[in-house]
């Protein structure tokens, strides 16, 4: 498929990017700016406003302390794609860094309703879309397989693991992809601010529109009404409607417009008719609603919150924002299945809490070492009661929580730090990665009532494995393979045989349509 885009959009932001960089290496020293674009551009931006990587401005940068990001250039940071340099670069070029990216551009690109309006392009009509699926796949049953390798997507049939369609996405999808309640769109997010809708029935892209210049994720309302898009840069979150027109800007702000932050993550909250969001800089949690006729919402101090207790006054229109103060920021979180209370934690903090999102605060504090990965997080009955477990990104563990005393169950030690941990109701294992050292190559799969790894799995020896996803039946599970000569390796999921093995280039992510539609309990959401 060929690449279309808003030409005028894009050139308007190119632009304005090139007297942005140029200025900034005319004010520094040459040198400088020949050291970033040599070991930093690739993945951060020529302009510094972000990539693969996040923007390096000043304004990102707020949480890391200045002798804190020598460090990170020098020796990495784990659990990232951010690799160390101590061994290419001296002290002194790295302090010439340290000191770039501490420094202001003259101006940063604004990103408003009216950029994005012009951003907005529709390839198909909505009237020329298909009534019914042009293959005869299972539409529920299709697998959306993002290729990192070389920027591309494939659409697998999970009846018959056969490609249906394979076209080229955005720069560097990140968040995961969401569909459509009915499960026929599916909305992808890049990197660098675009929003992708494609057509499962027609297998064609529909419209674009760039929501962000740095963008982390997007979310969409159970009713498929309205699509927010959370972003670093600019400090904001977007709401789209599904043709992907822009609804509203909402800056990221401090209740007294005074600070600003990064948007680290957005979530549906489908029985709330709600989106939750983090703010990686503030220590805030915001409750937006997207209900046609949203409840109302009270600001400042209120006495009660009991209804028509409140004694205050409401805030009216769409999309009204419900603050929870936090003692610390959030990156990310996982919902526990009533969606009445979340579990956060922060990238950089040393701890993790329970927040009541009715009563609106912090009631209980888990000791969960290692920064869990939240958002990797699943949920399961053992014993009569609801657990929860999720892996960490600094320890080689999973932790079992129980979710109705915020215990911690049991932890099981693996062979490494991990990243994605799957299910699937209908099976009685949950695969875990090790995704991060000398190990990378292995997944375990563990016994969701006995707590033990019963097998553990390497389908590439030296290669990264990674992300698991089952068909919407749970009879099979599919395995990537990191590789730019990767692969999806597909288990029967009950007897841990390989089944079939098809190529893909850096298969990063897969994700089945019903399992995404339908909130199953072994997937992210």
């Amino acid at each position: 498929m060929r690449r279309r885009a808003n030409l005028g959009a894009l050139t308007g932001l190119a632009l304005l990017a090139a007297p942005l960089a140029a200025a900034s290496a005319s004010e520094g020293d040459e040198a400088t700016d020949q050291l970033y674009q040599t070991h930093c551009a690739s993945c951060h931006g020529a302009d510094r406003l972000g990539g693969m990587g996040p923007a390096l401005l000043p304004e990102n940068l707020r949480r890391l302390k200045s002798a804190r990001a020598t460090k990170v250039i020098a020796d990495g940071r784990t659990a990232t794609q951010m690799p160390a340099f101590g061994a290419a670069l001296d002290a002194a070029e790295i302090e010439q860094l340290v000191a770039l990216i501490y420094s202001p551009l003259p101006e940063v690109p604004a990103w408003g309703l009216a950029e994005i309006a012009a951003s907005r392009e529709v390839l198909i009509q909505t009237n020329d879309l298909p009534a019914q699926p042009r293959h005869e796949a299972d539409p529920l049953n299709l697998f959306v397989v993002v290729e990192s390798g070389d920027h591309h997507v494939t659409v697998l049939d999970g009846d018959r693991f056969a490609p249906l369609d394979r076209f080229p996405s955005r720069f560097a999808l990140h968040g995961g992809p969401k569909f459509s309640p009915d499960g026929r769109f599916v909305y992808f997010a890049s990197r660098d601010g675009w929003i992708s809708k494609y057509d499962l029935y027609g297998l064609k892209l529909v419209a674009e529109v760039r929501a962000g210049i740095n963008t982390r994720n997007l979310a969409i309302s159970h009713d498929g009404r309205v699509l927010a898009v959370a972003n670093y840069l600019p400090h904001s979150l977007v709401l789209l409607d599904a043709d992907l027109n822009a609804l509203k800007v909402i800056p990221a702000t401090d209740v007294r417009e005074k600070s600003s932050s990064r948007v680290s993550a957005v979530y549906q909250a489908a029985p709330r008719q709600s989106f939750v969001v983090a703010l990686k800089d503030l220590p805030e949690l915001w409750e937006i609603s997207y209900a046609e006729d949203p409840p109302p919402v009270f600001g400042g101090l209120v006495h009660s919150y009991e209804k028509g207790m409140e004694e205050a006054i409401p805030s009216e229109g769409d999309f009204p924002i419900r603050r929870i103060e936090l003692s610390q920021p959030l990156d990310d979180f996982f919902f526990t299945p009533s969606y009445r209370e979340l579990i956060g934690s922060a990238r950089d903090g040393d701890r993790s809490v329970a927040v009541n999102l009715d009563v609106r605060r912090e009631i209980a504090e888990l000791p969960l070492p290692g920064l869990p990965h939240l958002g990797s997080g699943i949920s399961w009955m053992r014993d009569g009661r609801r657990v929860m477990a999720t892996p960490h990104l600094k320890a080689g563990l999973v932790s079992v929580i129980d979710l109705k005393d915020w215990q911690v169950v049991d932890t099981i030690e693996t062979l490494g730090p991990g990243f994605f941990l799957r299910s699937h109701e209908e099976s009685p294992y949950a695969w875990v990665d090790v995704f991060f050292g000398p190990d990378r190559d292995a997944v375990h799969v563990i016994d969701k009532q006995s707590l033990e790894i019963v097998k553990t799995l390497r389908p590439a020896p030296g290669k990264t494995a990674a992300h698991v996803e089952f068909t919407r039946d749970g009879r099979y599970a599919l395995l990537s393979i990191w590789d730019m000569e990767g692969a999806v390796v597909v288990y029967d999921a009950k007897t841990l045989k390989e089944v079939k093995r098809i190529a893909f280039v850096k298969p990063s992510g897969k994700y089945n349509v019903w399992n995404k539609i339908r909130l199953s309990e072994g997937t992210s959401h």
